[in-house]
């Protein structure tokens, strides 16, 4: 027993004073080459993510001697990776591009993490790097908040070349960096950058002469955030004489800012009822309501039809001098004919007692609508959801003085949606055992939606109403779409529909 403690003691000692000149790979069957701890080159000491994002850890190892294992360990982020080399290649590696990706849990709120990456070679000598992790990683891409229609038309004049006052306005949720500008077309017109100077939003606002000819022009606009993302939009610019617009929309808003603060139904769109003719039907809630004419969506420039101000009888539609045509009669339905050609326009009204809709029910009040035999009647509503039972989680609230008019959520209360958030619904009456068949609306499009359609597949239709199952009051025939409109802007919002015009809109909380 003496005699083998006194060898153990001597191996102890030549290894300390390095009489093994080999060095400690000899064990392994692996020579030291030079000795020397493993050279770990990261591309960078700090990354930005975020819960529910990846990072990637990278870098190039090098070891004369041969690296053996590389270990990444992050107890905060239940992270403890040992990466053995000789297991996958058989021997050690002299050189290694490491590229280690570490997915971060969903529902982690931590702020910041520190990863230890060591790197082992056979000779058991280590090096250790720490990355820093922090959770303020830029995944977002920019948002045009306000841009051109993607078609707009400038119209010609006798007496000065075409104008158009290019408006838009880009936001970040962290910083942006610059936009550009190009219009490969317009002779002189040199590509523009726009710096955003770090913030958060930029607008850009300015007045383009073209020249007064008929030609289409292409309007190009990209912005760039501080880390390289980036949004782009087109634009078709056309130079012509009046065209007959396939769509019109009616503007009961003042601005730009109001006329893109909606998820959808701002502006309202109207009926093409012939060449150069609409018609436009608008529930009047209140004394005084101005509204224009507009052939494009985001702005009251190039073209608004409103009033002339040297003949009332008259429209005109050039921005600068076109005054609101006034609404001066509550409570009742507007029916207004315009003709954009001869710069006409006729008005008169009837009442919500002469306005009909297809529901079949009394709102609010018990129905006959097909149950389960034995189980009890219920009382009617309608709501937007993804089924007749979700639609009671969102009913909506009958106006005080049109049966015709509905309101989510009622008042005083707050609904959210989030920037970015993907909507999916339709409008449908509530039915506890989630009958499908009876009374819904569908849209037109279900990214830009403009039109609800009557969906009833059982027809169960109110026999007054002047439309048509499956089609819009004008005729025109619905798709079995559902809304799937994206939210731009996060914010409170109201849900507001209106049976009789088939028409509804999402827009900013007051």
């Amino acid at each position: 027993m003496r005699t083998r403690f006194l060898k153990v003691s001597l191996l102890c000692a030549l290894f300390a004073t390095g009489v093994f000149v080999t060095g400690c790979s000899d064990d392994n069957g692996y020579p030291d080459v030079d000795g020397e701890s493993p050279v770990v080159a990261l591309k960078t000491s700090h990354i930005q993510s975020g819960a529910g994002h990846d990072f990637t850890i990278e870098g190039t190892l090098t070891d004369a001697d041969g690296i053996s294992a590389i270990k990444l360990q992050c107890a905060d982020l239940y992270l403890n990776k040992t990466i053995d080399l000789i297991e996958i290649y058989g021997e050690p590696q002299t050189s290694y591009d490491l590229s280690y990706k570490f997915s971060i849990s969903r529902d982690e709120v931590g702020e910041q993490f520190t990863v230890k990456v060591t790197v082992v070679d056979v000779g058991g000598r280590e090096t250790s790097q720490d990355v820093l992790i922090t959770m303020d990683g830029d995944f977002e891409n920019p948002v045009f908040s306000l841009a051109p229609d993607k078609a707009i038309t400038v119209l010609m004049k006798a007496d000065r070349n075409p104008q158009y006052t290019l408006n838009f306005t880009v936001t970040d949720d962290r910083k942006l960096d610059y936009a550009t500008i190009e219009i490969p077309e317009l002779t002189g017109f040199e590509t523009r950058t726009v710096s955003a100077e770090g913030q958060s939003s930029l607008t850009f606002k300015e007045v383009i002469v073209f020249p007064n000819v008929s030609r289409v022009y292409t309007i190009n606009l990209a912005a760039y955030d501080a880390v390289g993302n980036s949004v782009t939009t087109t634009c078709s610019l056309t130079v012509s004489e009046m065209p007959d617009f396939e769509k019109m929309y009616l503007a009961d808003v003042a601005t730009d800012e109001e006329l893109n603060s909606d998820v959808f139904g701002v502006p309202m769109v109207i009926n093409h009822t012939g060449e150069y003719q609409y018609k436009a039907r608008y529930y009047n809630k209140a004394a005084g309501t101005e509204i224009f004419f507009l052939p494009q969506k985001t702005s009251f420039t190039p073209i608004c039809f409103g009033l002339d101000p040297e003949d009332s009888n008259k429209l005109t539609d050039d921005p600068e001098l076109a005054k609101p045509i006034v609404l001066d009669t509550p409570n009742v339905y507007y029916e207004i004919d315009i003709n954009v050609k001869q710069s006409t326009y006729s008005i008169k009204t009837y009442s919500v007692t002469e306005a009909t809709d297809p529901i079949n029910y009394e709102y609010g009040q018990l129905c006959d609508m097909p149950r389960n035999e034995g189980e009890p009647q219920f009382n009617f509503y309608i709501g937007w959801g993804d089924s007749p039972q979700n639609a009671g989680e969102h009913l909506f609230v009958q106006d005080a003085n049109n049966p015709h008019l509905f309101y989510y959520p009622a008042t005083g209360s707050t609904w959210s949606l989030q920037s970015g958030e993907e909507m999916n619904f339709i409008i449908s009456n509530y039915h506890p055992n989630g009958y499908w068949d009876q009374v819904e609306w569908r849209c037109d499009n279900s990214t830009d939606i403009e039109k609800f359609g009557y969906f009833s597949k059982a027809n169960n239709v109110n026999p007054n109403w002047e439309g048509t199952n499956r089609q819009w009051w004008d005729g025109s025939s619905v798709q079995d779409n559902w809304m799937k409109p994206v939210v731009t802007n996060g914010g409170n919002y109201r849900f507001e529909f209106d049976a009789h015009l088939g028409r509804g809109k999402i827009v900013p909380a007051n």
